[in-house]
């Protein structure tokens, strides 16, 4: 597990380490308001506080998703909705179609830019700043190739896991923050493994509801409830893990 920068955080004090953006009253209407720290909210504690994500930031970044396209898809949508560009790498262009949708459309009624959808191949990727950062979702299967790596701040790279492969375990221990949703005995097994879990830790991500993800990080072990509004389940769909 690389790096010890906090990614996770409940709302409180400390100095925000992510800017803020103006975006359309849509977008925001869509999904859950962000948090105070100028991280993404996504989802809650065991006593109902709110917990941000803070996966756009002045550093090059690597999270790791470990389930099902739902995950990938909501927070993809809440970069959308801090104003993050989004690029999505993948061989299965028609689930995804959703979120360019989402993105609305420009003055010249074409879907705007905010999304791009790509295919799993090397491409030219817009230019991260602070006022315009960049998420690349990596959506490439178990053993995702080093395509797009997070080489510049502001640049975020996410990849899609839908499930622990044993060949994943280099992607895994470069991430910054891992979540993971419910895995069956023998993938947690593997899961152990790689980032050295003890057996209670193995015995919860068996046993996660649909609607629950772990954090994981440096020193970071966190379960929590995803969090989803109407507007969000319009667009996604139910909570559910898989595919």
């Amino acid at each position: 597990m690389s790096g010890s920068s906090r990614l996770l955080d409940t709302q409180g004090g400390g100095a925000s380490i992510a800017p803020e953006f103006l975006v359309s009253p849509d977008m925001l209407d869509a999904v859950s308001p962000s948090g105070d720290r100028g991280g993404m909210v996504l989802g809650s504690g065991l006593q109902g506080e709110p917990l941000t994500i803070s996966a756009l930031r002045p550093a090059p970044t690597r999270i790791v998703l470990v389930g099902g396209l739902y995950l990938a898809r909501q927070v993809a949508l809440r970069a959308m909705a801090v104003g993050a560009w989004v690029v999505v790498a993948t061989g299965r262009p028609a689930a995804w179609q959703m979120l360019q949708k989402a993105a609305g459309e420009g003055p010249d009624g074409r879907l705007a830019p905010l999304v791009q959808i790509r295919r799993l191949s090397p491409v030219e990727l817009p230019r991260p700043s602070e006022d315009g950062p960049l998420m690349v979702v990596h959506d490439g299967g178990p053993t995702p190739q080093e395509l797009f790596p997070p080489r510049t701040p502001w640049q975020t790279t996410v990849y899609v896991l839908p499930y622990m492969h044993p060949q994943a375990g280099a992607t895994a221990n470069a991430a910054d923050l891992v979540l993971l949703q419910r895995l069956p005995v023998g993938q947690a097994q593997l899961a152990a493994r790689i980032w050295r879990l003890p057996p209670p830790m193995v015995q919860q991500l068996t046993s996660l509801a649909d609607d629950q993800v772990v954090a994981l990080g440096r020193n970071l072990w966190k379960p929590l409830r995803l969090v989803t509004t109407q507007k969000e389940q319009q667009i996604l769909g139910p909570v559910r893990r898989g595919d």
